[in-house]
Order: C-alpha cells, then sequence, then structure tokens
C-alpha cells in the first residue's frame, strides 16, 4: 500500500483519506487534531508513495517547526532594502482623462 500525498488537505479530508487508505493518523503539533477541521496539513511522514503496511501510521503536521518556514512576522528587515531606483514617470499636468485617451 501507497502513502497518499496529505499535504495541501484540511484536517477533515487528510482523515478521511486516511481513512479510505486503511491508515491511521497521528498529528504531532496537535493534541485535538481529532476536533481540528480547517487548518491544512503542511508535512507528512512517511513521504507520499511510499510503501506501508496497511493499517500503518501516518504522521502529519500543520504548522512548520522552527526556522522552516512558514508565515510569521518578518519585519524589521535586515538589511534594508536599497533606496532609489527609477522615478515614476508621472503624466503632463492637466486633465487625467485626456491622458487615457492617448
Amino acid at each position: 500500500m501507497r502513502v497518499p500525498r496529505l499535504v495541501g488537505l484540511m484536517a477533515v479530508d487528510a482523515r478521511e483519506a486516511a481513512r479510505t487508505y486503511g491508515l491511521s493518523l497521528d498529528a504531532p503539533d496537535r493534541p485535538d487534531f481529532h476536533r481540528a477541521v480547517v487548518d491544512y496539513v503542511v508535512r507528512q511522514y512517511p513521504q507520499p508513495g511510499a510503501e506501508v503496511p496497511p493499517g500503518s501510521l501516518v504522521h502529519v503536521w500543520f504548522d512548520f517547526g522552527e526556522g522552516e518556514g512558514g508565515g510569521g512576522v518578518r519585519e524589521p528587515r535586515v538589511p534594508r532594502p536599497p533606496v532609489g531606483g527609477l522615478p515614476r514617470e508621472l503624466g503632463e499636468p492637466g486633465d487625467a482623462f485626456e491622458m487615457i485617451g492617448r
């Protein structure tokens, strides 16, 4: 039996997919996994396509670990982006709708 791809599925869909394949799911980062519904799977082990015996346990995670990416606050960025660049070209003074017709 091959492990299905669960990454990207909501918790409820991942549980259903595992049940369809005769596998069990475990979520080390979610003790309340059985109640999770709309959280998305971001990692799984074993990897999709791995050959496992029926009834095997597949681990899924709903959050990236420390230093593994994911969202979060990224400001302030260091070093700061360079200042300058090309100035934006402005239209000639006058009627704004006149510029659209050109």
